[in-house]
C-alpha cells in the first residue's frame, strides 16, 4: 500500500524563488513563491505540501501559457492540491503560489519569538524550526527530503531589523521605511533545512574562517557573550573541512541565539539556530558542562553542513545516521577543540541514558519504517543520537581511525549534493577497510537491543570462553537476538605480560586461546563497545583488585555502569553495589564519580529512617574524604575536570549525604552567589543552587526565583530555574509547578521543570497531579516535541499506586508524536518500582 504522507513524483521542484513578509507587530506574513520544476508525465494537477497556509491563487506556466489553478487544501494529508483547467506536458514549467499565514508560537514552520528589552518593553523575532516536516507551514513546497532544489530567498522587513537566511546577501534595497533583502541562491538542499530570520538582533563582526565569514546574531545587549561561541564554530568549521575533505558548501556562516526553541539547536544550511543556553556564554561564570555542551553542539550543527545538508538521507527513516554521526562527529570535534576535557571519557553518561532505554523491552531499532510526521518527529531520541553514536564509535575503533574516515571520505565524495540509504555508507566503508561493515551494522542498526557479554576462563585460564545474550531489565524469558559483536580485550596473563586484542563474536559464543593463563580480564577495553560486559567470580574478584591501577578513567566508569545495571535487572543486590562503591573513595575522576552519584541517589529513593540515616553516613564517609582532599577553594592548578568534580562532590554532600557541615557552608556560599553571580567559581554555584533548592524554605525560593529572573547569562536562567525541581518542601513545590505554568517560564523550559519536578523524590504524586488536571492545556502551549519529554520524570516513580495512576492516564490520553518513547518511560518506571518492591525490604531490614 502506497504511504499516504508521500508525494506524486509526477512534479519534482528544482529551483525555489521565495519572497516573505512578516509583520511582527501582528503576528502574520504573506509570501510568494515561484517554483521551477519538472513535469515528468501529462498531468492535469499538482501536489505539493501545505498546512496553516491559506492560498489566495495559484497557477502554473508552461512555456508563455498561464494556466490559472483551482486549490484544494487537505489538512489531514498536509498538502495543497492544484488542479488545472487542461493537462500540461512533460518538461519545464513555473508553479507560482501567493499565500498568507500566521506567525505561530508553537516554535515549528515560521514563528514568533519574543523577549523583553531593556526598556522592559516586548520585542518579536520571526524565525523557523523545519525539521522534520514543517517548512509546509511557511510556504508551499515538496516538503520531503530527497526533493532537492535551490533555494532564493527574499525577505521585506522594517528598516531596523536584521535579516538572515542560508546564503550570504547580494542585495539591500531600502524602501520607504522598509527594506528588501535579497539571499544569493543556495546550493541544492532540502526543504527542511530553510531557514529565515527577521528582527531586532545584533551581529557580530565576520570572521573569516577558510573563506567563509563567520557571525553571530543575538538579542540586543548579548554581544559580550558571544567570543567563546565565535572560538568554537572557527575550529569545528576548519576541523571538519579537513576531516571530511571537503571545503565547507555553503557561502556564509551565521549562528543565531533564538530566546524561544523547541530543540537544541537546528543545522539549517549557513543559518543555524540555537537555544540560548547552547551558544552565548561568559566562561568564567560557566560549569565546564554546560561550556562543554556549547562546544557540543556547535560542533554537532556544523557536523551536519556536511553530513546531513551536503548529503542527506532519502527519507526519515535515515535520520538516525544524520543525527547519530553528527553527535559523534561532535565528540571527536570536542576532543580536539579541548583535549583535557577527556570527552571520550565524559561520553559514558550519554552512553549510559543510552543503554538505560535499549535495556527495555519497548526499545526499537535504531533505523526503523517511517511512514508519517508523528513518526518522524519520534525518532528524535537517546537511540538516534547516544546510541547511534556508540555504535558509530564502536565501529571506528574496531576498524581503526584511518580506514574508518578513508570510508567516511568516499561516501561524502561520491554522494555530495545527493540522497542516500544507511547501507551506502556500510559499502563505502566496507570498501575502505576490506571488513564486514554491512553485516556488522545492521545488527546493530536493524534490531533493538544490545548483548551482554560473559566471559570466563576455561583449560586453567588458557581459554576465554565468552558468550553473548540479549540484556533487559525485565527479562522474562530467553531471547535469542545475536550481535555481531566488535569486541576489544585486554588480558594481563600469569606471565605478566598484558594483551589488547580484537575479536568478533559473531554468533553465540567465541573461544580465544591464550599462550599462558589469564590473570585478569577488561572485555570492554576503553570502552568503545556498546555491550554490557559480565565476568565469571574469579575474573570479577581479580579485576577488583586492579581496578585502580590497570584500569582506565573510562573502564571504571564501565565497571560502576555494568554493575547497577545489573542491579536493575535484578542479578546484583543493591547491598553488593554498595560494597562495590565503598572501594572508590581513593576515585579521581568527576564522570565516575557521577555515575556512582547518580547511583547513590536512586538508592536513597529506596530508603526511609534509619535505613536512610545509614545510607547517608555512607555516602559521607565515602565522598567527605575526596572532597577534602579536594577542597573547597579553587586552585590554581585545578583542571576543568577537577573544577567540575568539587561541585559534584559538594552537592552529594550537601543532598544524598545530607551533611550539616556541608549544608552551612553552602547556605553561606548560596548569600554570596545571590549578592553576587561572580563571586562563587561556576562549578561550585551550580552545586550550592541545587544543594539550597532541596533544603529551601520560603526565603530560599523566593532568592531562587529571583535570580532566575534577573540571571546574567542563559546558563544562570536556566540552572536556577531547573534547580526548582528539587524542592522538597510540598508547599513549595506548589509555587514552583504554578510557576512552570505562568508565563514567566518560556515554552521551551517549562515542560523539562515539570518532568524534573515529576522525578522529585518527595513530590512526585504533587507533580503528576498538575499533569493530570492540566494535560490538555500543556498540550496546547507547549512545543509537540516536548511533551513526551515531560513525561520523562515518570521513569523515577517507585510507588506502585502512582505507577498505576500514570499507567492508566497515559493509555487514555496517549502522545501520537512519540508513542514508543512513551512506552519506554513507562517500563522503565516498572523497572524502578520492582527495585522498589525487591530492595527497599532487604536495606530496611539490613
Amino acid at each position: 500500500m502506497d504511504n499516504p504522507h508521500r508525494l506524486p513524483r509526477t512534479v519534482i521542484p528544482k529551483r525555489y524563488a521565495l519572497t516573505l513578509a512578516p509583520d511582527l507587530a501582528a503576528a502574520t506574513f504573506g509570501g510568494a513563491v515561484d517554483i521551477e520544476v519538472e513535469v515528468g508525465s501529462t498531468t492535469d494537477q499538482v501536489v505539493l505540501n501545505a498546512v496553516e497556509l491559506e492560498i489566495d491563487d495559484a497557477w502554473v506556466v508552461v512555456g508563455t501559457t498561464r494556466h490559472d489553478a483551482t486549490v484544494s487544501l487537505d489538512p489531514e494529508a498536509e498538502r495543497a492540491i492544484l488542479r488545472l483547467p487542461e493537462a500540461i506536458p512533460p518538461g519545464d514549467a513555473v508553479v507560482s503560489l501567493r499565500y498568507r499565514g500566521q506567525l505561530n508560537d508553537k516554535l515549528r514552520g515560521f514563528y514568533r519569538s519574543t523577549f523583553i528589552d531593556d526598556e522592559g518593553t516586548e520585542r518579536v523575532i520571526a524565525t523557523t524550526q523545519f525539521e522534520a516536516t514543517d517548512a509546509r507551514r511557511a510556504f508551499p513546497c515538496w516538503d520531503e527530503p530527497d526533493l532537492k532544489a535551490r533555494f532564493t530567498i527574499t525577505l521585506e522587513l522594517d528598516d531596523d531589523l536584521h535579516a538572515v537566511s542560508n546564503a550570504a546577501i547580494v542585495a539591500d534595497e531600502v524602501l520607504d521605511g522598509q527594506r528588501r533583502v535579497h539571499f544569493a541562491e543556495t546550493m541544492t538542499m532540502s526543504t527542511y533545512l530553510v531557514a529565515f530570520i527577521v528582527g531586532p538582533l545584533e551581529v557580530t563582526e565576520p570572521i573569516d574562517v577558510q573563506g567563509t565569514p563567520l557571525r553571530i546574531f543575538c538579542p540586543p545587549g548579548k554581544l559580550h557573550l558571544t567570543d567563546f561561541g565565535l572560538g568554537v564554530a572557527e575550529f569545528s568549521l576548519a576541523y571538519l573541512a579537513d576531516y571530511f575533505d571537503i571545503p565547507y558548501p555553503g557561502d556564509s556562516m551565521d549562528l543565531i541565539a533564538i530566546p524561544d526553541f523547541a530543540f537544541g539547536a537546528m543545522e539549517n544550511l549557513g543559518c543555524v539556530t540555537f537555544r540560548e543556553t547552547l551558544l552565548l556564554a561568559d566562561p568564567n561564570l560557566t560549569t565546564r558542562s554546560e561550556l562543554q555542551n556549547i562546544v557540543d553542539v556547535i560542533a554537532h550543527e556544523l557536523a551536519h553542513m556536511w553530513f546531513g545538508d551536503l548529503v542527506t538521507m532519502k527519507w526519515w527513516n535515515g535520520i538516525w545516521l544524520n543525527e547519530a554521526f553528527a553527535t559523534f562527529m561532535e565528540l571527536k570535534v570536542t576532543d580536539a577543540f579541548r583535549p583535557e576535557w577527556e570527552r571520550w571519557v565524559s561520553f559514558g553518561l550519554a552512553r549510559s541514558t543510552a543503554f538505560d532505554t535499549d535495556a527495555l523491552h519497548t526499545t526499537r531499532p535504531i533505523e526503523y519504517p517511517v511512514v508519517s510526521p508523528h513518526d518522524a518527529e519520534g525518532m528524535f531520541d537517546v537511540l538516534t543520537y547516544e546510541k547511534g553514536a556508540a555504535v558509530v564509535r564502536m565501529l571506528e575503533q574496531y576498524l581503526g581511525e584511518d580506514a574508518f574516515r578513508a570510508g567516511i571520505r568516499k561516501y561524502m565524495a561520491n554522494h555530495q549534493y545527493a540522497n542516500t540509504e544507511t547501507t551506502d555508507l556500510w559499502d563505502a566503508i566496507e570498501e575502505a577497510s576490506g571488513e564486514p561493515v554491512r553485516r556488522i551494522m545492521d545488527s546493530w542498526i536493524l534490531q533493538g537491543g544490545h548483548p551482554i557479554v560473559s566471559i570466563e576462563a576455561r583449560d586453567g585460564g588458557r581459554i576465554l570462553h565468552l558468550t553473548q545474550q540479549r540484556f533487559e531489565y525485565l527479562q522474562d524469558e530467553e531471547d535469542d537476538t545475536r550481535w555481531a559483536v566488535p569486541l576489544q580485550l585486554r588480558y594481563a596473563l600469569t606471565t605478566g605480560e598484558v594483551v589488547t586484542t580484537r575479536a568478533l563474536l559473531d554468533g553465540d559464543h567465541l573461544d580465544l586461546k591464550l599462550p599462558a593463563p589469564v590473570a585478569w580480564v577488561v572485555g570492554n577495553a576503553e570502552g568503545h563497545g556498546f555491550y554490557r560486559v559480565q565476568l565469571s567470580t574469579d575474573l570479577r574478584t581479580a579485576l577488583a583488585r586492579e581496578a585502580h591501577h590497570g584500569l582506565s578513567d573510562v573502564e571504571r566508569y564501565g565497571l560502576v555502569d555494568d554493575t547497577w545495571a545489573s542491579v536493575l535487572a535484578g542479578t546484583t543486590s543493591v547491598t553488593e553495589f554498595l560494597s562495590l562503591a565503598d572501594g572508590f573513595g581513593a576515585e579521581a575522576d568527576v564522570s565516575v564519580w557521577r555515575r556512582l552519584l547518580a547511583s547513590l541517589d536512586q538508592i536513597d529513593r529506596l530508603v526511609d529512617g534509619a535505613a536512610r540515616s545509614d545510607l547517608q553516613a555512607r555516602v559521607r564517609s565515602l565522598v567527605g574524604p575526596a572532597l577534602e582532599r579536594l577542597g573547597w577553594v579553587e586552585r590554581p592548578a585545578d583542571s576543568d575536570r577537577e573544577r567540575e568534580l568539587r561541585g559534584a562532590l559538594i552537592g552529594a554532600m550537601a543532598t544524598v549525604g545530607a551533611d550539616p557541615a556541608t549544608r552551612a557552608s553552602v547556605a553561606d556560599l548560596f548569600a554570596r552567589l545571590c549578592a553576587d553571580p561572580n563571586s562563587v567559581e561556576a562549578n561550585v554555584a551550580a552545586a550550592v543552587v541545587r544543594a539550597t533548592a532541596a533544603i529551601a524554605g520560603p526565603a530560599e525560593v523566593d532568592a531562587i526565583i529571583e535570580r532566575f529572573e534577573r540571571s546574567d547569562t542563559p546558563q544562570q536562567e536556566v540552572r536556577f530555574l531547573y534547580a526548582l525541581a528539587d524542592v522538597r518542601d510540598p508547599i513549595q513545590m506548589a509555587r514552583v509547578l504554578e510557576l512552570a505554568m505562568s508565563p514567566a517560564v518560556r515554552t521551551q523550559n517549562a515542560p523539562f521543570l515539570i518532568g524534573s519536578c515529576i522525578a522529585n523524590r518527595d513530590n512526585a504524586p504533587q507533580a503528576w497531579k498538575l499533569v493530570h488536571e492540566r494535560w490538555d492545556e500543556m498540550n496546547e502551549r507547549f512545543p509537540s516535541n516536548s511533551i513526551v519529554r515531560m513525561l520523562y520524570g515518570v521513569r523515577a516513580v517507585t510507588d506502585a499506586a502512582l505507577a498505576a495512576d500514570i499507567d492508566a492516564f497515559t493509555a487514555e490520553h496517549p502522545v501520537p508524536q512519540a508513542k514508543q518513547a512513551l512506552q519506554q518511560h513507562l517500563e522503565r518506571m516498572r523497572v524502578s518500582v520492582r527495585l522498589y518492591e525487591r530492595e527497599a525490604p532487604l536495606l530496611t531490614r539490613g
